[in-house]
C-alpha cells in the first residue's frame, strides 16, 4: 500500500496514493492506475500515462508551476503553435534550471507571467488552446 498524499492539476486538489516500484511512481487517483516516470536531475515529471489506457494525465492546456522559482524566459508569443513536450517556459529553483513543457498540442492563447518574476508552486503560466 502506497502513500498518501494531496496533489493540485490544473488548480485542483486531489488526494492520491502514490507508491516507487522499480524506479517508476505508481499513482492512484480516483481508483484509477498512472504510471509517472520522472526526470532524476531535473526532478519534475517527465510523462504521465494511465496504466492499460495510454491517455496523458492532465492533458490540459493551463500551464502551471509545479515548484516556485524564477521565470529565466519564456520561449513563446501568444499565437505560436506548439506540439505536446515543447519546451515554452525556462523555471530557475535553487539554482538550477528546470524546462517547463507544453502537456498538449495546440496554440498558445494567454501568457500569465514574465521573465524575470518570482512564482509560486501552482500558479498557472501559461494557457494553450488545444487542437484537435
Amino acid at each position: 500500500m502506497g502513500e498518501k498524499r494531496k496533489v493540485t492539476v490544473d488548480g485542483k486538489e486531489f488526494e492520491v496514493e502514490i507508491e516507487l516500484i522499480d524506479g517508476v511512481w505508481e499513482v492512484t487517483l480516483e481508483g484509477r492506475k498512472f504510471s509517472v516516470e520522472t526526470d532524476e536531475e531535473k526532478q519534475h515529471i517527465r510523462r504521465a500515462r494511465e496504466k492499460g489506457s495510454g491517455s496523458k494525465l492532465g492533458a490540459s492546456g493551463t500551464i502551471s508551476s509545479a515548484i516556485p522559482g524564477k521565470i529565466v524566459s519564456i520561449l513563446v508569443s501568444v499565437g505560436d503553435a506548439v506540439s505536446a513536450g515543447d519546451v515554452v517556459i525556462i523555471l530557475e529553483a535553487m539554482k538550477m534550471q528546470n524546462e517547463i513543457k507544453a502537456s498538449v498540442d495546440g496554440v498558445i492563447s494567454e501568457i500569465k507571467c514574465n521573465a524575470g518574476e518570482r512564482v509560486e508552486a501552482n500558479v498557472p503560466l501559461l494557457e494553450i488552446s488545444p487542437t484537435e
